[in-house]
């Protein structure tokens, strides 16, 4: 079976998120590569100027099974990034502290607050809201209201 991890984009600030994140998932990145690490080569165009200092690719486990993975994207390789609301990453957790703490740091200085943690007629706490640096998240913890 195939495992889901998360790939996440930004504008330029992925590496100050993954430190966020970091602190958040309590986990070391397992690496980062920045644009600048591409080695140079005479049959490929060089590095645009708004590559340089920006990360190509990181990643942390969030657990031993899940990775949350991220880089900037850089116009003058022809990408652009555009923020909406149609990905979500949902944190299904254990235990009513689980969501408090994750609720908690995650949501500190959020753009967006959808849903404050909450009981609701599907979850014992769940809340929706966009982070920071303008990813979106849900927290959920089932508890009693087990679906079906």
């Amino acid at each position: 079976m195939a495992k889901v991890h998360a790939y996440l984009n930004f504008n330029g600030d992925c590496n100050q998120a993954f430190d966020f994140y970091q602190k958040v998932f309590n986990s070391e990145r397992t690496g980062t590569y920045f644009y600048d690490d591409i080695p140079a080569d005479p049959n490929h165009p060089p590095l645009p100027e708004d590559a340089k200092g920006k990360v190509m690719h990181t990643a942390i486990h969030i657990n031993p099974e899940t990775m949350l993975m991220g880089s900037d994207v850089v116009e003058g390789f022809g990408h652009k990034l555009t923020i909406g609301n149609s990905t979500y990453i949902m944190l299904d957790v254990a235990s009513p502290e689980e969501a408090k703490q994750y609720y908690n740091s995650l949501s500190e200085g959020a753009k967006v607050m959808e849903m404050e943690l909450g009981e609701t007629f599907f979850a014992e706490l769940y809340s929706s809201f966009q982070d920071k640096f303008g990813i979106n998240w849900m927290i959920h913890f089932e508890g009693n209201k087990k679906m079906g």
